[in-house]
């Protein structure tokens, strides 16, 4: 699906990890995603249908997003107790995805028509909605990227939501077979240009403008990677490492 261009001011942060990053209640990373609601107490909801709504996920979400720094919700799409699920969930300030199995995520989204709600937050005008997550929930925002979906074998998954143009590769140091099979699905065209970052790594969009690498760690990963002419060329990115009282940089429609 092509990304489509939107003159609304709505951020992407697409993280390398999901469940992993999660768990890190205290990381700067997660400050930085409710700093850019410009909201006291945004409200937070959690999406966790790539592990099949699990509890234990949804349990650590809620310790992460405490009432203490926001208004944290999740949404259970396999046991749904909403009727009019687009306006609940138009109701959030951060639709924040979690990891796990990014190609079933999607099916089960296109059933329930959350697809079309999400795509219809991204476009509104008048948003500006943080779409987030780690793994699967970063790779969901751009057109493609490399999954586990399938099984233990990496392969490519080309059906991404689209919001943001190319491709995401998370877990690039983590994982062996993840910078093999993005070099090639970059080569033969399968997927476009794109990123690729670490684990704890995440990269801030604001509508389909890169705006920054952010890091809660020194020494991480965040590149543009790119096929030209049958060569792979990695660009690294420059690398802001959060710190508790950084401040939150946003483009100039803020």
């Amino acid at each position: 699906m092509h990304a489509a261009e939107r003159p609304t001011m709505a951020h992407v942060v697409a993280t390398g990890a999901g469940k992993a990053m999660m768990q890190r209640g205290n990381d700067t990373t997660h400050e930085y995603i409710l700093q850019l609601t410009g909201k006291e107490r945004p409200r937070v909801l959690f999406v966790g249908t790539a592990t099949g709504d699990d509890a234990a996920y949804i349990v650590t979400f809620y310790s992460t997003y405490s009432s203490d720094r926001c208004a944290p919700h999740h949404l259970p799409l396999f046991h749904r107790d909403v009727d009019d699920l687009g306006a609940f969930v138009r109701s959030f300030d951060v639709i924040h995805v979690g990891g796990g199995n990014t190609a079933n995520m999607l099916d089960v989204w296109k059933r329930q028509g959350l697809d079309t709600i999400l795509r219809e937050m991204w476009e509104d005008p008048a948003s500006n909605v943080v779409f987030t997550g780690g793994s699967a929930g970063g790779i969901c925002w751009f057109e493609g990227g490399t999954t586990d979906s399938y099984g233990p074998t990496l392969q490519v998954l080309p059906e991404g939501l689209g919001f943001l143009p190319g491709s995401f590769c998370p877990h690039y140091d983590a994982e062996d077979q993840r910078k093999p099979l993005l070099h090639a699905a970059l080569k033969s065209g399968e997927l476009g240009a794109g990123y690729a970052v670490g684990n704890l790594q995440s990269l801030h969009f604001e509508n389909q403008e890169f705006r920054a690498a952010i890091s809660p760690v020194d020494g991480g990963l965040a590149l543009k990677v790119a096929a030209v002419d049958g060569e792979i060329i990695e660009t690294p990115l420059p690398l802001t490492v959060l710190t508790a009282s950084a401040p939150i940089t946003t483009g100039p429609s803020t």
